[in-house]
C-alpha cells in the first residue's frame, strides 16, 4: 500500500495554527491513529500477572511519568491516508523526573531531542483543553486506532482528565468511554486474523508481514502512528473485518471501553491533578466474544 502522509511536528508556537487545521481535517478525516512516547515502565508486570496487579502497576506508571510525545495520523473510512501530527509535551524534565535509563536511551538513540522538547513543547495545560474544544465538535464521528494501545489511551486519559487514572480497571473503562467513543486495537485483531495469529508481533513486524512501508524513524511517535494507520488499512483491505466485534478491547485489559450517551460532555471532565499511587504493562488478551478467525478477502 502506498502512503503519502506528510508529518507535522507541533511545539507551542505552532500549536494554535496546527489545532485549527485538525479541526478542519476531522470533518473529513475521522480516524485518528495514535502512539505515545513516554519516559518508560517504572515496574515491569510478570507475564501471567492478576488483571489486578497489571492495571495497578499500569497505573502508577502512568501516574507517575510525564509524556513525550503523542503522534495522530488521520485518515477517512476507506483508509486514505491526510496528515501526521507529532505533538511535543515539555512537561516532562529528564534531570528531575522519574523515568526509566534504558527507554530514554532508546529514545535518544532514535533521535529524540530532550533539551528541545523541554524547552520548545507544548504544557499539557495548554494542549488538554484546546485538544478535547476540538474533539468535543466531532465527538460523535471519531473513530480512535492503536497498537498495543493501553498505555496509549491511558496517558491520554491522565492527560485529558487532569488526574490520576481511576482507582481500578473497571473505573479506567468507564472514564476512558466518556472521551474514546471508538477505539480499536490492531494487535487484538491481528490475533483473530489467519496468518497472524499466535505470533509475537511488533508493530514494525506487522507491517513487515504486509508489506506496509514505514515513514519517518522508529520511536518517534508521529511515524509510528502513520504506520498504525497504515497497516489497519490493509488489515481492513485484506480481511473482511466485523468491526463491532472489536470495538472497545485493549491489548492486555478485559474491561471493555464502551460507548456513552452523547450528552455526557468530555470537556465537563477536567480536573484538579491529583497526585500519583500504583500500576499496568499488557498481560494476555482474552477476547470475551466467540469469534472466528478472519482469513484474507
Amino acid at each position: 500500500m502506498a502512503v503519502v502522509s506528510k508529518i507535522l511536528n507541533v511545539w507551542c508556537e505552532n500549536f494554535e495554527i496546527v489545532m485549527r487545521f485538525l479541526d478542519k481535517l476531522l470533518n473529513c478525516f475521522n480516524v485518528l491513529s495514535i502512539d505515545t512516547e513516554f519516559p518508560g515502565f517504572l515496574r515491569n508486570t510478570p507475564r501471567n500477572a492478576p488483571a489486578v496487579e497489571s492495571y495497578n502497576d499500569l497505573k502508577f506508571n502512568v501516574d507517575c511519568t510525564h509524556l513525550i510525545q503523542l503522534g495522530i495520523t488521520l485518515s477517512d473510512k476507506e483508509g486514505k491516508i491526510s496528515y501526521t501530527f507529532e505533538f511535543n509535551f515539555s512537561d516532562f524534565d529528564l534531570k528531575k523526573d522519574l523515568h526509566a535509563g534504558d527507554s530514554i536511551q532508546l529514545l535518544k538513540d532514535s533521535g529524540l531531542d530532550f533539551d528541545k522538547i523541554r524547552k520548545d513543547g507544548i504544557p499539557r495545560c495548554v494542549f488538554a483543553p484546546r485538544f478535547l474544544e476540538v474533539l468535543s465538535k466531532h465527538r460523535e464521528n471519531l473513530k480512535w486506532v492503536t497498537f498495543h494501545g493501553l498505555y496509549d489511551v491511558a496517558y491520554l486519559v491522565k492527560i485529558f482528565t487532569n488526574d490520576a487514572l481511576p482507582p481500578t480497571a473497571e473505573a479506567f473503562s468507564g472514564v476512558a468511554a466518556l472521551f474514546f467513543q471508538s477505539v480499536f486495537d490492531i494487535k487484538v485483531v491481528a490475533g483473530y486474523c489467519q496468518g497472524l495469529q499466535g505470533l509475537k508481533l511488533g508493530l514494525s513486524k506487522l507491517a513487515r508481514i504486509l508489506n506496509v512501508k514505514r515513514h519517518g524513524g522508529a520511536h518517534h511517535a508521529g511515524s509510528d502512528s502513520l504506520l498504525t494507520a497504515a497497516v489497519f488499512a490493509e488489515m481492513k483491505n485484506r480481511y473482511e473485518l466485523e468491526e463491532s466485534a472489536f470495538d472497545g478491547f485493549l491489548y492486555g485489559m478485559d474491561s471493555r471501553i464502551e460507548r456513552k450517551p452523547a450528552e455526557i460532555m468530555m470537556l465537563q471532565y477536567m480536573q484538579p491533578l491529583m497526585i500519583p499511587q500504583p500500576l499496568l504493562v499488557p498481560t494476555q488478551f482474552h477476547h470475551p466474544l466467540a469469534l472466528s478467525y478472519y482469513v484474507p478477502a
